[in-house]
């Protein structure tokens, strides 16, 4: 079998000072010529998730490169390349989703970074999104809007959705709730209407209002057309909760989709940092790199406050709808027909918090996500987000993180050539 074809686009052809290459034959002078190292991503290309993380390797390439790159179609799971076992490279980055894919590299005498959840690949580093941390967000988001029965939709097929689905159900029996969980069913096909229909099944014997959470936008997708099967209210009788944001999936749901917005680019970002130190004989330790979600992309499908008091559940709206005008408290006590002792009091007993810190909680999570997901400059987002004064919107986001916005969006954000400026 003949090796794969080297594919490069014209901006891997540049060879920027310091970039890593190997020595690969000499010319008729006999002088050495040198050429970039050539390195295999097994990763697929038909989710936004893994598309995210091309995307993060493509930017360290870029600033960092050049490598010539080998991107191969080839599915989730899906058995070894029949290239893999020749290939003739100098490294690897793969998401190992299973043992066969495992043995054959596990063999191979090459640098091999794994951008799966699964560590099959005991003397590899891994890359992979924190699912604890995702778990936790997804608890903290349908808390703060006063949900007290909870439920887990997931897929245990997947080691990712397992620890999801368990990291969810240690919080909300840590907060002294409990969590009902979907099986899915072996005779059913992925996606299937009959599927579809077991988890409407399920759905419909469960006590409303509660949420769930989903172990990715799919799943989540899913569930949004069994509660349209039932006829079940969302968000009003359920809240529904992806994972991955994906806009297409989200968007084409029968309502749309709130989502954790994880941080593929990074998590490429940092796997083809590891692969180019140990191509530069670097020893680099065969440890797991977990990389944290950036916050929750809320749409209409959780956009409710599950609040047995109605001015309660009017006040978290309005809060969210206009946190970003510049609002204060006397604003949210106008637009709620109750005396503000009693409000407050109730507010805080309902969501445990205060208007003011659920101002500012809404405020500083929409911060954190345009640090991440912009290059806006400091100055345009305390514009966004409703503050006059830039010092001041600093201030704040340390208080509430423990970071300036500088150090988070740097910790969050894929290096880029020349570093970021915050102005």
């Amino acid at each position: 079998m003949s090796s794969p074809r080297k594919d490069m686009s014209s901006a891997e052809q540049f060879h920027p000072s310091g970039a890593r290459t190997r020595t690969r034959s000499k010319s008729k002078g006999g002088r050495l010529c040198t050429q970039p190292p050539k390195v295999a991503l097994l990763v697929e290309t038909s989710n936004a998730y893994a598309r995210g993380l091309l995307g993060g390797i493509i930017s360290f390439v870029r600033s960092d490169g050049p490598w010539n790159i080998y991107l191969a179609e080839h599915g989730r799971g899906e058995r070894p390349p029949q290239w893999l076992s020749e290939w003739d490279g100098d490294g690897i980055i793969a998401r190992v989703e299973n043992e066969m894919i495992s043995r054959i590299l596990s063999k191979m005498r090459i640098p091999i970074v794994n951008l799966s959840s699964r560590p099959l690949l005991s003397n590899a580093p891994l890359v992979t999104t924190d699912n604890e941390a995702i778990a936790r967000l997804a608890f903290r988001h349908f808390a703060e809007r006063g949900f007290r029965r909870f439920a887990f939709c997931g897929d245990d097929r997947f080691v990712w959705s397992i620890q999801r689905g368990t990291h969810f159900d240690r919080l909300v029996r840590e907060a002294g709730f409990e969590c009902a969980h979907y099986s899915r069913k072996d005779c059913h096909r992925d996606g299937s209407d009959a599927e579809t229909d077991a988890i409407a099944r399920w759905l419909a014997a469960l006590p409303r209002p509660f949420a769930v959470f989903c172990c990715y936008d799919a799943r989540g997708q899913q569930v949004l057309d069994a509660c349209r099967r039932r006829d079940i209210a969302v968000p009003e009788e359920i809240a529904v909760l992806g994972v991955d944001n994906d806009d297409v999936l989200c968007n084409l749901a029968p309502v749309p989709m709130s989502s954790v917005i994880p941080n593929p680019m990074r998590a490429g970002f940092k796997a083809a940092e590891l692969l180019s130190r140990m191509l530069s004989k670097e020893k680099v330790a065969a440890e797991m790199h977990f990389i944290p979600p950036l916050g929750i992309a809320t749409r209409q499908s959780t956009d409710v406050t599950a609040a047995a008091d109605p001015h309660v559940a009017k006040a978290a709206r309005f809060i969210r709808e206009n946190a970003f005008a510049g609002i204060d408290v006397g604003d949210v006590v106008a637009a709620v027909p109750v005396a503000r002792r009693i409000l407050e009091r109730r507010f805080r007993a309902m969501l445990g918090r205060t208007l003011r810190e659920e101002i500012t909680r809404v405020q500083m999570q929409r911060v954190a996500e345009l640090l991440v997901g912009t290059d806006l400059s400091l100055a345009e987002i305390a514009e966004r987000v409703g503050f006059k004064h830039v010092e001041y919107l600093t201030c704040v986001f340390k208080r509430e993180t423990g970071q300036p916005p500088s150090v988070y969006r740097a910790e969050n954000q894929p290096r880029r050539r020349g570093g970021d400026s915050m102005r």
